[in-house]
């Protein structure tokens, strides 16, 4: 009696299997066997899970997109130049379209009357993002308003942001700060007339002063001030270079515990240093609270981010709390946003294609560089 193929497969599998298994137990080598065993186990899982997911989304309607490979999607097939690569695209399979990458179903939107469907009049329905694993730490779980997901919470940190800490009110009681620091600058810059001055240093300097000055009121002098200041940018490049580097573990979740890059375990690291600020500058601020007493407390003109955000903490809603983790991760962002190695990076990007833009000849481009 002929056996079906399949058994017969199957049993050529199993008896090579078991040939393989023998001969490394004979060797002795349980740690290979263990490895072997476990990347076998998680290649059949993807294969499973892809098969799976494909037949199920087979029931819904997707946009066009080019066929890609088992496991790896479209990866192989993409170029650096993502706009270039999307544009060529596009004209195959037309303004939207889908993508895999690894294990991840994405749907590229190239037509400016689609984006303004999707960012604006449905901006409600497409408000989260996928989280990727340094943000997840960066974030201290996702706790801002960046990878927050759209809910009661989302609303809760965004009127804290827009209300409370980032109004024209508080921004103009913050001025005098701010206008401190850059005096203190141009007269620092001033007095080194006819010797070499590192701008680039000064700013940075400058604008961390402000930032601190901002968010809790303090600013650094002297030595201390030179070595937190170098300290702070290397931690800054840091940070936005691990949240800018691409991580396997975001396009293959099945494998992100392993932490393969090591791009987690980094950040972690990188996050102890701001963690032990914020903590060191929390304790600080209620002390003074407490040894200043409620007449200061109750000046609204005079209080700095870190005030507000611990008085909203005190008044908080029951139902959508608002903790000291909550106050770490907002002052994580506002760190970041207005990081002066984020500003001169932009610069960067926006002055580079000067001559080009001229060149070309557009009007707005000019005018935007004869104003600065």
């Amino acid at each position: 009696m002929a056996l079906n193929p399949a058994i017969e497969i199957r049993g050529i599998i199993c008896d090579a299997w078991s040939w393989w298994w023998e001969g490394i137990s004979n060797q002795k080598i349980d740690y290979a066997r263990v490895v072997f065993t476990l990347s076998i186990a998680l290649v059949v899982i993807s294969v499973y899970k892809w098969l799976l997911k494909d037949s199920k989304q087979e029931k819904v309607r997707l946009p066009p997109g080019p066929q890609g490979l088992p496991l790896v999607g479209n990866l192989p097939f993409l170029d650096l130049e993502l706009h270039r690569c999307f544009a060529e695209l596009a004209g195959t399979y037309g303004p939207i379209m889908k993508l895999r990458l690894g294990c991840k179903l994405c749907i590229v939107i190239t037509s400016p009357s689609l984006a303004r469907e999707v960012l604006k009049d449905q901006d409600t329905s497409f408000a989260n993002r996928d989280m990727t694993a340094v943000g997840f730490v960066s974030s201290y779980g996702g706790l801002d308003i960046v990878w927050s997901p759209y809910g009661a919470q989302w609303r809760m940190l965004r009127k804290v942001c827009v209300k409370e800490m980032l109004n024209n009110a508080r921004l103009d009681a913050l001025y005098g700060l701010r206008r401190r620091e850059v005096r203190a600058m141009v007269s620092k810059v001033y007095s080194t007339i006819g010797a070499p001055v590192d701008i680039g240093e000064k700013m940075l300097l400058t604008m961390f002063n402000v930032i601190t000055s901002m968010l809790w009121g303090g600013t650094l002098k002297g030595e201390e001030s030179n070595h937190v200041t170098a300290e702070f940018k290397q931690v800054i490049e840091k940070v936005l270079g691990l949240l800018g580097e691409s991580n396997v573990s975001d396009l293959f979740p099945a494998i992100a515990w392993f932490d393969i890059q090591g791009t987690r375990r980094r950040m972690k690291k990188v996050m102890l240093w701001f963690d032990q600020l914020f903590d060191s500058v929390i304790d600080q601020r209620l002390r003074m609270q407490v040894l200043e007493g409620e007449e200061r407390n109750n000046d609204k003109e005079s209080k700095d981010f870190l005030q507000v955000l611990l008085h909203i903490k005190d008044q908080g809603d029951p139902k959508t709390p608002f903790t000291i983790t909550h106050i770490k991760a907002l002052l994580m962002v506002l760190f970041l946003f207005s990081s002066p190695i984020l500003l001169e990076y932009v610069i960067v990007l926006v002055a580079r294609p000067v001559n080009l833009m001229i060149r070309v000849g557009n009007p707005a481009f000019i005018g935007w560089v004869k104003v600065f």
